[in-house]
């Protein structure tokens, strides 16, 4: 009975996310696109794409964007999860805007996306 009662209880005990059979590779960004906007005050970015599940099972991505110099020094590293705790179904995408992340600083020249990191909820 002690072994069913541990069982029970490791089960109920298991993390609730765990690593996808997807990996990054079965995920893509489309569309990414980095925009300044000016308001009054310091300039805002606008950091878009869209992405796109290319996994056969339904799992979820993390973004990561890099801010790079005229060098191509990073300067700022920022992640996200585009779909939140929820799984991206199969063939299906969700549009992202990571630009609140960021702050503005004159020396950002070039921004590169990634997918880092890739789980199942």
């Amino acid at each position: 009975m002690k072994k069913i009662a541990i069982a029970a209880v490791l089960m109920l005990a298991a993390p609730l996310s765990a690593q996808a059979a997807c990996a990054a590779k079965d995920f893509s960004i489309d569309g990414f696109a980095v925009k300044l906007q000016q308001g009054s005050g310091q300039p805002r970015f606008s950091m878009k794409g869209n992405l796109v599940n290319k996994c056969g099972e339904a799992a979820a991505a993390q973004v990561r964007i890099d801010a790079k110099d005229s060098t191509g020094k990073v300067i700022a590293s920022k992640q996200g999860w585009p779909a939140g705790t929820s799984n991206i179904e199969p063939g299906k995408s969700v549009d992202f805007d990571l630009g609140r992340l960021f702050r503005y600083t004159p020396d950002m020249q070039d921004y590169t996306v990634v997918v880092s990191d890739v789980k199942a909820w």
